[in-house]
């Protein structure tokens, strides 16, 4: 039996999303005008068939799953309509479809917030490749279908926050990477896992622009990929994922990164020493290899102290304050015991 407990993580009333404001579209994306840069990650979860502690499970009709567009490859739809529902209670408005869809950072479709759900409008992801490699096993370049096959797809609804000062709550659809990890069987000399984009300028127009050093690299320790919290996802509100948020295949790490999220994943390596990723080669003294938010260690430009829940604008912000590991100390602080989080995060 579920038992509703008090936690400062959870929102005070005035926090959720009026039904007015939902509804009205053209009124959301018309708020939604900021620039900037970003990673990070968030906190409350609800992964229906984990048992993480400090897991919160959502509710049967927390949501309605939005219908896809156009033709999916029939695997992938066979494996979004068998996936594990949402089934428990789940505390916190989501954020609208239209907010998750429109507001993004994802560089190799463009610079500002509209430009990735504009630019990717054709970006095809079938057939869909993903080569695993380094210190493992089993690698190959795999289909996205025989990376899929094994794994049932679960609704996981989590925070998810961006050092840029804005947070939202996302029901994604996917499976825990640590699965896929123990397929591949890592070697004994594993110890850091390296996801590298897509790395197509005819495809991705952006990437003719010398804005970043392509293709996007981001990397995990291997105990932080293999958290039970850390999914790979296929999809959001119940389908597929749109191109402009990762399609076909993103990393969701719900304590670190927002729009520094690995998106359109076409390689995973496993590795023995810390890769260099993409933000630690273009701005090491913003963003680190953990690019954690510690509300108690200001960005170089702004402070992590405080976040807005969107949909708002700065001109009408839904303040809250920033939780460490971005709600989720409980299920992930102990891996970092031991380490200076001020000057890691």
């Amino acid at each position: 039996m579920f038992i509703r407990r008090s936690d400062p993580s959870l929102p005070r009333p005035s926090e959720i999303t009026p039904e007015s404001v939902y509804l009205e579209r053209r009124h959301l994306l018309k708020q939604l005008g900021v620039a900037g840069l970003g990673l990070a990650s968030p906190g409350l979860v609800a992964a229906a068939g984990q048992g993480a502690a400090g897991a919160r499970p959502a509710p049967a009709n927390a949501y309605t799953a939005i219908a896809d567009r156009g033709n999916l490859p029939p695997f992938l739809a066979k494996a979004l309509a068998a996936r594990q529902r949402v089934t428990r209670p789940f505390s916190e408005a989501l954020t609208p479809y239209e907010v998750v869809s429109g507001y993004n950072n994802f560089y190799e479709f463009g610079f500002d917030k509209s430009d990735p759900a504009q630019n990717a409008r054709n970006f095809r992801v079938e057939p869909w490749r993903v080569r695993v490699d380094g210190e493992c096993e089993a690698p190959a370049d795999y289909t996205l279908e025989d990376l899929l096959a094994p794994h049932t797809l679960q609704d996981r609804i989590y925070r998810f926050r961006c050092v840029e000062g804005w947070s939202m709550v996302v029901p994604w659809v996917g499976f825990p990477l640590a699965d896929l990890i123990r397929r591949m069987r890592p070697t004994s000399k594993a110890r850091h896992v390296e996801f590298t984009t897509l790395h197509d300028p005819q495809r991705m127009p952006a990437q003719h622009t010398d804005l970043l050093d392509w293709p996007y690299v981001e990397g995990l320790r291997l105990d932080e990929a293999m958290h039970p919290l850390t999914m790979l996802a296929v999809g959001l509100y119940g389908r597929s994922l749109p191109p402009q948020n990762g399609a076909p295949l993103r990393l969701v790490v719900p304590w670190k990164y927002g729009f520094k999220s690995i998106k359109s994943i076409v390689r995973i390596r496993f590795l023995a020493q810390a890769p260099r990723t993409t933000w630690q080669r273009m701005a090491p003294e913003e963003y680190g290899y953990y690019a954690n938010v510690n509300p108690r260690v200001d960005h170089p430009r702004w402070s992590q102290a405080r976040e807005r829940r969107l949909p708002t604008t700065f001109f009408s912000p839904n303040w809250r304050e920033t939780l460490p590991f971005n709600g989720y100390a409980r299920d992930v602080a102990t891996l970092y015991r031991g380490m200076d989080l001020h000057r890691h995060f």
